[in-house]
């Protein structure tokens, strides 16, 4: 066992750090700007990412990369240490087509398109020429159980039609958007298992009926992009835009979120990082009191604290990609549900503590901090709340109690 990556993945490494702080970095204050405006900053992310190919810095999140696609074949191990200096700036994943939620869609369409959902939606989403959303969230049922979904799918003759309402949509306004996978129930017998009711669909995004309702703040923060609520009203698509099979709907969604939870996570360790670094540089830099903010032990305290639980959270992420890519995503569902956890958790703990120690500045536009806080507050709730999280490892770990009932006798102390 060693904990250092290969060279090629080093070389990657600087490349995309070289990457963000001389060609993203420049650019931020002009992205974050015109975002102020209420649209997506499209001058300044598309010249980006045309260099950003021409760097062969593309597409590196795909582990099944054909000969004939765009990108650089990785690992999930090799992809995690690029995703978190990605996360240093909220917005540049998307320079190098490693977005969210593009990458799951992506990912989704790579295992079950069809030849010409390949050829329409895969091909122009891998060369950055579309973005799309994945609608599954819904504003009037308990999300956290999944299986509440209750936007209805139904055949009608050659379509399909869609009735229901979505949230948290994110995507949806981007000006690139052109594709919605919508969530909803194609089994309507009431004796149905409950994980084979649902079905995903392709919906382009200027289909009648579609409506974006409205762009939600998260924390009061407007995302460009949108985190929408999105109407479905008698919305009709072919029945060729199934995606997989008919009621196979969940066991999709569990082939689209595994590599991504891992993407999110480190990309909150790249965000840690940059608030450990700022921390750090704050408290030597500020004086309160006759002496520097780090010598006091409460600040010395918080920097050591994040130091060591970014570093415990970064390997507990690795080894959930490292388990992906030699056991297969399934065999990684509780190392998945581990890292989902722990790095949301991670994220405003660390964030605030740098926050503490700038000050009133902290909680200002003037520093990342306030918006990276909102961002690991929010993550306590997409890809499922820390509460089903919890649930999932305690269940496993009692399940595999009950596989060895009585086996700690021994170390009881008889009377």
């Amino acid at each position: 066992m060693h904990f250092q990556f290969p060279e090629h993945v080093q070389q990657l490494q600087r490349r995309m750090r070289s990457f963000l702080d001389d060609e993203i970095l420049p650019h931020n204050a002009a992205f974050e700007r015109i975002a102020a405006e209420g649209r997506f900053p499209t001058e300044v992310v598309e010249p980006l990412k045309a260099k950003a190919r021409a760097e062969g810095l593309w597409n590196l999140f795909l582990p099944g990369l054909r000969e004939d696609e765009p990108g650089t074949r990785l690992s999930n191990m090799e992809y995690a240490p690029l995703a978190e200096i990605m996360g240093r700036i909220p917005w540049a994943s998307e320079v190098f087509n490693c977005n969210a939620p593009d990458t799951g869609n992506m990912e989704l369409l790579h295992l079950f398109a069809t030849p010409a959902q390949r050829d329409r939606w895969l091909v122009p989403l891998m060369d950055g020429r579309i973005r799309s959303c994945f609608a599954m969230t819904e504003p009037d049922v308990a999300s956290s159980d999944a299986t509440n979904i209750a936007t209805t799918i139904r055949r009608d003759g050659d379509e399909w039609v869609i009735d229901g309402r979505k949230w948290f949509t994110t995507g949806a306004m981007h000006p690139s958007c052109k594709l919605a996978i919508v969530m909803g129930v194609t089994n309507h017998e009431g004796d149905a298992p409950k994980h084979q009711r649902h079905s995903m669909v392709l919906v382009p995004l200027d289909t009648p009926g579609v409506q974006v309702v409205r762009n939600v703040p998260i924390m009061h923060h407007h995302a460009p992009e949108g985190h929408c609520e999105v109407a479905f009203t008698g919305v009709r698509v072919p029945l060729a835009n199934l995606v997989g099979e008919e009621n196979a709907g969940f066991a999709l969604a569990q082939a689209r979120l595994g590599p991504g939870r891992v993407h999110h996570c480190m990309r909150t360790i790249g965000q840690c990082e940059l608030a450990l670094e700022l921390m750090c540089d704050r408290a030597l830099a500020r004086r309160a009191f006759g002496k520097n903010l780090a010598d006091f032990a409460n600040v010395q305290d918080w920097i050591a604290h994040s130091r060591v639980e970014i570093d415990q959270a970064r390997l507990l992420v690795l080894q959930a990609a490292w388990k992906m890519d030699t056991l297969g995503n399934k065999s990684a569902h509780i190392d998945v549900s581990a890292i989902k956890l722990v790095a949301a958790q991670l994220q405003t703990r660390v964030v605030d503590r740098a926050i503490q120690v700038f000050g009133a500045m902290g909680i200002t536009p003037d520093t990342p901090l306030s918006y990276l806080w909102s961002w690991g507050r929010a993550m306590r709730f997409f890809d499922g709340p820390d509460e089903v999280h919890l649930r999932t490892i305690a269940r496993h770990e009692l399940a595999r109690a009950k596989e060895r009932p009585g086996s700690t006798a021994v170390y009881l102390r008889k009377a």
